[in-house]
């Protein structure tokens, strides 16, 4: 029974992990003879994770058809980012309320990791850097259902992670509005820390409207 839950949760983990770094493409079949030969996994086990993944949102069964990879259009990533928004501003607010010194330390080296890959003109490790300041803001803040809901959201988002970064002008700005969040933090001021938080993700979200192919 153990390692029949043990397949299970590996099973979720590889396969989920492959759709949020690209190994699996939106719209790809996932096909449970295929997953298992690929993955050295149960296919009981690729079944129930492929079930699991689907109430996550990042797989769809189709009538007749079977599973795939699910597409997330434009449209829908910006409501996610707007939901995204609203559960960061509150995991900023706690993180405002919670944070020790240390944290705050290593919220400024990551902002300055940032800043070194910007100004060496390496937007995409710097983006990278933006999703590592968004993680460490919400594990200060302990709000583990808000947490969960939050890296639900994100996983969905994969194929538009680089896409806002690359706009002109873009990058400085969002630097602008990371620095402005960790200096709500440091200063242990809430409110602030989910404004500033919220006007950034509405800020990605309208930037991921005008970076339309």
């Amino acid at each position: 029974m153990v390692d029949k839950i043990v397949d299970n949760l590996r099973a979720d983990e590889i396969i989920r992990t492959a759709i949020v770094t690209g190994r699996l493409q939106p719209n790809q079949r996932l096909v449970e003879a295929e997953l298992t030969r690929t993955f050295g996994v149960g296919r009981s086990a690729v079944r129930t994770a492929l079930a699991r993944l689907e109430q996550e949102g990042l797989v769809e069964h189709q009538r007749h058809r079977g599973a795939r990879v699910r597409l997330v259009e434009e449209r829908e990533a910006v409501e996610i980012l707007e939901t995204r928004a609203v559960l960061e501003g509150l995991t900023a607010r706690h993180a405002a309320l919670s944070a020790t010194n240390d944290d705050v330390d290593r919220l400024r080296g990551i902002l300055a990791r940032m800043r070194q890959l910007l100004d060496e003109g390496d937007l995409l490790a710097a983006s990278d850097e933006n999703v590592v300041l968004h993680q460490r803001v919400s594990d200060i803040a302990g709000h583990a259902t808000a947490a969960r809901l939050i890296a639900t959201l994100k996983s969905q988002l994969v194929r538009f992670q680089y896409r806002t970064i690359l706009l002109p002008g873009r990058s400085e700005r969002s630097f602008a509005e990371h620095a402005a969040i960790v200096d709500a933090v440091a200063r242990r001021d809430p409110d602030a820390a989910e404004t500033v938080m919220r006007t950034h993700l509405e800020h990605v979200a309208d930037a991921l409207r005008s970076s339309r192919p």
